[in-house]
């Protein structure tokens, strides 16, 4: 997802880094050795105890929703993100729900993987035969039927721009199911999904409804031309449509819930928005160790919420628990906003990171 800006602001992170912090070899302390990247992408389903041990008893399917677009623009590729399936499935299936895997067209669907963003869950997902056999042979929208399962989870990337909103099966699945008091919830562009729904009273499903999405700043900073690629801009068509549509600091987490409607901003808010699809079912999802990244983000929204010496009392506390380079990459992204003092901080606390380790 922050490709771009790591490309993009490569010169700038060495210059400022180097000036603030008096070396080159700051910037190269920041990435793990070699033999962490190795071993993460290592990964298999039994060194996971969170989704090996203690699985409740069977409680019912999901339906897990992925794009079939594989195109975007002039020829981009896209498809559905693999972190934004993967994490959600092992929430789902770690709380005792089978998961199915549909698409509009059927069979393989298009994914996105960005490396950046992986980590040992998105692996061991990749790295599961039995897993990639159902994703490889995703079910056709059209062989679903809604009333099987307990909730249904749109998953984003940006080709569901294309292929979900006047999608006919897509409209009936998130229409049976929240008319029958069911969980429907997406993240990212996932709640294109939920464009053009029409309840059986006649009102837009999003009429009224608190929504998050990603958001056209997300969105316009990392595709200037969005707006002549995409069909329409997700914030703004959820607010045509009704919407009250809830937005969180860019490229942090944000979930919104309004009643059986949960919906999630962007890729880093997935995790939260699982749990909470299994706490509306009526369970207390099971005890999680948080992910590196999930530590980065929660010490960034700290920043947010309550400024730096916040942000620096809580790092203390749990130095060894934060993906650093997400954190310096949020300082580049400070940076491009001509946002400078934001940015200095959030190398400092990064800096500081590297110090207490």
């Amino acid at each position: 997802m922050l490709k771009k800006i790591a490309i993009t602001s490569v010169t700038l992170i060495v210059l400022i880094a180097g000036s603030l912090f008096g070396a080159k070899a700051w910037v190269k302390s920041l990435l793990p050795e070699k033999a962490h990247f190795v071993a993460i992408k290592q990964t298999q389903v039994s060194d996971l105890p969170y989704v090996t041990h203690d699985i409740p008893a069977y409680r019912g399917k999901i339906l897990a929703v992925v794009t079939s677009v594989d195109k975007m623009g002039e020829d981009q590729d896209t498809g559905y993100e693999h972190t934004e399936l993967a994490r959600a499935y092992w929430v789902f299936t770690a709380n005792g729900f089978s998961v199915d895997i549909a698409s509009p067209k059927g069979g393989k669907p298009p994914v996105v993987i960005d490396g950046e963003d992986m980590g040992a869950y998105d692996y061991a997902f990749l790295n599961d035969d039995t897993i990639q056999q159902k994703v490889a042979n995703s079910i056709a929208l059209a062989e679903v039927n809604p009333n099987d399962y307990e909730a249904v989870y749109f998953v984003g990337g940006k080709g569901t721009m294309f292929d979900f909103p006047d999608n006919p099966y897509v409209q009936n699945i998130a229409k049976t199911l929240y008319q029958n008091n069911k969980v429907v919830s997406a993240v990212c562009h996932g709640p294109s999904a939920l464009v053009n729904v029409v309840l059986d009273n006649g009102e837009m499903l999003l009429s009224n409804k608190k929504v998050s999405g990603f958001t056209n700043n997300e969105e316009l900073f990392l595709i200037p031309d969005a707006k002549q690629i995409f069909p329409f801009l997700l914030e703004d068509k959820l607010i045509e449509q009704g919407a009250q549509f809830q937005s969180g600091t860019t490229y942090l987490e944000k979930v919104t819930q309004d009643g059986k409607l949960i919906t999630g901003q962007n890729p880093w808010s997935v995790w939260t928005l699982a749990e909470k699809v299994v706490a509306e079912l009526g369970y207390q999802p099971k005890t999680r160790e948080r992910t590196p990244e999930e530590h980065a983000i929660e010490l960034l929204m700290t920043y947010d919420s309550h400024g730096f010496d916040a942000a620096k009392e809580e790092l203390k506390q749990k130095p060894q628990a934060y993906q650093r380079i997400l954190i310096v990459m949020h300082s580049i992204l400070a940076f491009m906003q001509f946002e400078i003092s934001k940015g200095i901080d959030l190398l400092s606390l990064a800096n500081q990171l590297k110090q207490l380790r």
